[in-house]
């Protein structure tokens, strides 16, 4: 499984729709990331495998989109989106968080493991 291409028009079927929602409620069943980047930009490709790594390693757990801020411009504006890559980390409940700039991969996973695919087991210590 690789990371998914997400366009607008997919992000208002599969993730939220912002031309008829007012308060934010994602679509999805599992979590998500979304990747937004430029081909030109550096630091984006140098996330860009980690973020291949990271579909394989949560796969069933989590999807991982991008979002080519130089094609999606509407969704780039709706964002916000100053600098890249921006990360939107998206909980299956609850509201997103945006990340700007290359996370390193360490990073990434503690984002993930906290926010997103946190397991339902809770252990106490005594």
């Amino acid at each position: 499984m690789a990371t998914v291409k997400l366009t607008t028009e997919k992000f208002k079927t599969d993730i939220f729709d912002y031309t008829t929602e007012k308060e934010w409620k994602y679509k999805g069943e599992l979590p998500a990331i979304i990747d937004f980047y430029a081909d030109w930009c550096g630091p984006c490709k140098m996330v860009a495998p980690i973020l291949e790594e990271l579909t394989e390693e949560y796969k069933e757990k989590l999807i991982i989109y991008k979002v080519d801020t130089e094609v999606e411009q509407e969704l780039a504006a709706v964002f916000r989106i100053m600098s890249i890559p921006s990360i939107l980390f998206i909980p299956a409940d609850g509201q997103p968080m945006m990340q700007k700039g290359a996370l390193p991969k360490q990073i990434l996973k503690q984002i993930i493991d906290e926010e997103l695919v946190k397991d339902t087991v809770q252990v106490t210590v005594k």
